[in-house]
């Protein structure tokens, strides 16, 4: 580990995974951290309850990257049902920990996978 970081989690920073936003997505999920303004957009492309794409476009710190990046992985080939019970646990699972000082990061990648849902539920008239 280097500066509290695991060495997967300092892969996703130096090689984030799929950043951008896509075309005409599914669902469109955007929150930000009001304490130190790291901003996370989250888009999906899902198909028949399955998440079939996700991107992340993000301006904030490393563990935000980070977070970001490993939750998109987390989301692909996911059905709409089981991303719906991710917390910010399984992030911080996926990235093998976060320094504490970060741990706000994991905190934005879930509730911005939790604004995306609620907009692909709101405009397909799911429950």
């Amino acid at each position: 580990m280097t500066s509290g970081y695991t060495e997967l989690a300092l892969d996703h920073m130096e090689a984030p995974r799929n950043p951008g936003l896509l075309e005409n997505p599914d669902a469109v999920g955007a929150d930000v951290n009001p304490v130190c303004g790291d901003f996370l957009t989250l888009t999906l492309r899902i198909e028949d309850g399955v998440i079939t794409d996700a991107k992340q476009q993000l301006k904030g710190c490393a563990g935000a990257t980070m977070a970001a990046s490993a939750l998109t992985e987390l989301l692909i080939g996911r059905s709409i049902e089981d991303a719906s019970a991710f917390t910010r646990q399984n992030v911080l699972d996926a990235l093998g920990g976060l320094p504490p000082s970060k741990l706000h990061s994991a905190i934005l990648a879930e509730t911005t996978l939790k604004k995306a849902l609620a907009y692909y539920r709101e405009r397909s008239g799911e429950q």
